[in-house]
């Protein structure tokens, strides 16, 4: 946006340039172009001497060219090629935190598949093919659903702020082994629901 019209920026150098035809710009020439470059300006926070940082202060707008660029609304509203690719072919893309397996339940999935392709295995490739559909078909949707409940007890447990231990302690409260029907709920955890 300049002077509060959307201006289309190309990434890329035109094909005459003298230098680099058809190249990609980089940050320094992308933000000279925007008139948001300054002599000193580094393109990164650097780590520290002893390997910690190479983060922006959190409240930090103009320490390097890659925190200008990131606050910029259009680098913020851009979706990654994977995004774009997904939804064009009409489905949806969903992007879960990393490293929470406990968040994605297809993680659940994908291990009762490969239990079961384990448990039916010659050690051929060509009879995991067979089984493949076979495994696939194997986890029956009660079981998916329950997962899925399962994953949005860990999200109601770390909005509350809780930790990964506490979290998980409150996610077995809710164990199927422990209460095996809506008959046999604590009246104290009835009333919390109630209230």
């Amino acid at each position: 946006m300049w002077d509060g019209q959307k201006v289309l920026q190309s990434m890329n150098f035109p094909p005459d340039h003298p230098e680099f035809p058809t190249q990609p710009k980089g940050m320094r020439q992308i933000l000279i172009e925007r008139g948001l470059w300054r002599d000193g300006l580094v393109m990164q926070c650097k780590k520290s001497k002893k390997g910690t940082g190479g983060k922006c202060e959190a409240r930090a707008t103009n320490c390097c060219a890659k925190r200008i660029l990131d606050l910029q609304a259009d680098f913020q509203e851009q979706k990654s090629l994977v995004q774009e690719v997904i939804e064009a072919a009409g489905h949806l893309c969903i992007f879960l935190p990393k490293f929470h397996c406990e968040l994605n339940f297809i993680e659940f999935f994908w291990g009762a598949v490969k239990r079961y392709l384990r448990n039916n295995c010659d050690y051929t490739f060509t009879t995991l093919q067979e089984n493949m559909p076979k495994a696939l078909e194997s986890v029956p949707i009660e079981c998916i659903r329950k997962w899925e409940h399962r994953m949005k007890r860990w999200m109601e447990a770390y909005r509350s702020g809780l930790g990964a231990k506490d979290a998980q302690k409150q996610v077995k409260k809710f164990s199927s082994r422990r209460y095996t029907s809506h008959r046999r709920v604590p009246e104290t955890l009835a009333a919390r629901f109630d209230a």
